[in-house]
């Protein structure tokens, strides 16, 4: 469950930011592949502006994403909008974008996302390496997969690609040391919390 401060955190430019959600009635979001892609089309066309993308997992009825806020914003044509005000709105648009085709290809009616969406500053360097697994390790985590990663629709396997992108692996790679460090500590991470479900298990 979400904290409550979770749904009123104010986006401020250059910080970073745990960004999930689900739908209202925890029913799939995504139905084929097609929609995991169109979703992800949508989320570049609206927020590769104001923010930068540090790691994602999109899963059946939820996502999450680790972005950081860009230190310099387009220019607001309205004027006197905040950062926050700015970020939120390029979100709302998204999440429209997505929904109003998701409900027409499903013959679908009505809200489809949690309002608002939840949002966690990332305040220290341990949680960033902590949220940068526990994000790849969630299909597993939730089912959904034996090994969290083969997950298609996560940035895990895309970190480790030579391929231009707009994700920023090469800074998340550097995080880790390189690409042996950050495999290993997903590696060492998954492994620990194994163990400890086995002990809690035991007892």
């Amino acid at each position: 469950m979400a904290k409550t401060e979770h749904y009123y955190t104010q986006f401020e430019e250059g910080r970073f930011y745990h960004i999930y959600n689900r739908t209202i009635d925890k029913q799939p979001m995504f139905k084929n592949d097609g929609n995991f892609e169109f979703f992800l089309k949508k989320y570049d066309e609206y927020l590769s502006d104001v923010i930068d993308t540090y790691a994602y997992c999109l899963l059946g009825n939820h996502f999450h994403i680790l972005i950081r806020i860009s230190q310099e914003l387009p220019s607001d044509p309205e004027n006197g909008k905040s950062t926050h005000d700015i970020v939120s709105h390029q979100f709302r648009k998204f999440f429209q974008s997505y929904a109003m085709a998701f409900n027409k290809q499903q013959q679908r009616i009505g809200t489809l996302f949690q309002t608002p969406f939840k949002r966690a500053l990332v305040e220290s360097e341990t949680y960033f390496s902590q949220l940068v697994y526990y994000i790849h390790a969630n299909p597993q985590q939730h089912g959904l997969i034996n090994d969290f990663r083969a997950w298609k629709w996560s940035s895990y396997e895309r970190m480790l690609l030579e391929k231009n992108t707009k994700l920023k692996k090469q800074e998340v790679l550097n995080w880790f040391g390189n690409k042996d460090y950050y495999k290993q500590y997903h590696d060492d991470y998954q492994k620990m919390l194994t163990e400890q479900k086995l002990i809690l298990d035991d007892d």
